[in-house]
């Protein structure tokens, strides 16, 4: 998915299902006619059913973005939000509460489209490497550590000792197919 769609779609929607149902919401309809706006009523008896559609879909989008970014924050907010909706619903009728679950959600999914503007997602480690010693040829695929650098490694096949080149930080990055952990996450490495 290139855009956090589903948490803006499901979000937008729901905003304009509140401004589009003034029996609802009358801190929307009491905005609108100050602003001259004549009120509509547009999904009749329906307006709680499709507004509760539209919080799940926005929180099942912040819960798709979620596994891509692995950042946490969008999708907390996202489901106090939805916590804060429901039991306005259906445990104590609190319009405050449904106002507060709507900026709850408003904020989930502007955090959600700045983690995806602004950080890069991440990426799976790769633990595994094809070593090739460079005085036999010999290849070995070895195992890295997922926090460390590995400075020495001896070919099984010649018994020479490998050690980073020059501009390395290990015989991983030196020598491997796959570079260290550490500068595989753009840490800065040992």
């Amino acid at each position: 998915m290139k855009t956090p769609v589903l948490s803006t779609l499901g979000t937008a929607g729901l905003w304009l299902t509140a401004l589009a149902s003034p029996c609802c919401f009358p801190v929307f309809a009491a905005l609108a006619s100050a602003f001259g706006l004549g009120s509509f009523e547009l999904f009749g008896g329906w307006t709680m059913y499709v507004f509760q559609g539209l919080v799940l879909l926005s929180v099942l989008g912040t819960a798709v973005s979620y596994r891509q970014h692995r950042r946490a924050g969008p999708l907390a907010v996202a489901l106090g939000g939805a916590v804060l909706i429901f039991s306005a619903y259906y445990l104590v009728f609190s319009q405050p509460l449904v106002y507060a679950g709507m900026m709850g959600l408003l904020l989930a999914a502007g955090l959600n489209h700045w983690t995806y503007t602004h950080m890069k997602p991440l990426q799976p480690l790769i633990l595994e490497s094809r070593l090739t010693c460079p005085a036999c040829g010999h290849e070995q695929v070895e195992t890295m550590a997922q926090n460390a650098c590995q400075y020495f490694y001896e070919c099984p096949h010649c018994r020479t000792v490998l050690k980073p080149t020059p501009g390395d930080c290990c015989v991983f990055c030196s020598y491997g197919t796959v570079k260290c952990p550490p500068i595989q996450q753009g840490l800065a490495c040992c």
